[in-house]
C-alpha cells in the first residue's frame, strides 16, 4: 500500500531511488550504496525523510534500520547542506593547534554565530547552514590527519596546518565563484 512518501516524492526523485535500489540489490552493504546514490543525486545532498520511508517501503528493510543507518555516519545529512561545505575537525590534536578559533571565526564571517555556536561544547556535532543556503558550516570529531593539524575540509578537498587568513581566503574564493 502507498504510504505519504509515494505521494510527497516527485516522479524523478522515486526514479532515482528505484534505480539506486535495482543498481544496489542483492550486494553487500546495499543499503548504504543505496543511501549514497540517493543523497548525491538530492539537489541539496541530503536524505528527506519522505526518501527513507520510501526506501523502506521499496526495499522492505524496517524504517527503523534505515533510519538508524542514516544517522550513524557522518556521510549522511538528514538536512539540506549549502552549495559550499566547509567541516571543521575537532580532534584532539587540531583542538590544541586551534580548531575551534577557526570554527568560531568562520561562523562569524559567515553570519553563523550565536546562540547555535555558543551552545554547543567540544564533543557536540555541529552543521549550520547561512539562510541563502551558500555554505554549510560542520564538525567532525577527526579526520585521522593529526600530524597536519589544524585541518579543515573544504568541498571534499583536505587543507592542512589552517589558520584563520587561509580558511578566510577559502571561503573568500567560494563566495566570489572562484572555486
Amino acid at each position: 500500500m502507498p504510504t505519504v512518501a509515494h505521494q510527497v516524492l516527485s516522479a524523478d526523485e522515486k526514479l532515482t531511488i528505484d534505480q539506486a535500489i535495482v543498481h544496489h540489490r542483492d550486494r553487500p552493504g546495499a543499503l548504504l550504496g543505496i543511501l549514497e546514490a540517493v543523497q548525491a543525486a538530492n539537489a541539496h545532498k541530503y536524505l528527506s525523510m519522505e526518501a527513507l520511508r520510501y526506501i523502506a517501503d521499496e526495499t522492505g528493510v524496517p524504517p527503523a534500520t534505515i533510519y538508524s543507518a542514516a544517522t550513524f555516519y557522518a556521510l549522511f545529512n538528514l538536512d539540506p547542506q549549502g552549495d559550499n561545505v566547509v567541516c571543521v575537525c575537532r580532534g584532539t590534536a587540531c583542538h590544541t593547534r586551534g580548531s575551534r578559533d577557526l570554527l568560531q571565526k568562520v561562523c562569524l564571517d559567515l553570519g553563523l554565530s550565536g546562540g547555535d555556536l555558543d551552545d554547543t561544547n567540544d564533543a557536540d556535532k555541529l552543521a549550520l547552514t547561512t539562510p541563502d543556503r551558500k555554505f554549510t558550516i560542520r564538525t567532525v570529531a577527526c579526520f585521522g590527519q593529526c600530524a597536519l593539524a589544524p585541518v579543515v575540509e573544504v568541498n571534499h578537498h583536505i587543507l592542512s596546518h589552517v589558520n584563520e587568513r587561509t580558511l578566510q581566503r577559502e571561503v573568500k574564493a567560494l563566495t566570489q565563484g572562484r572555486k
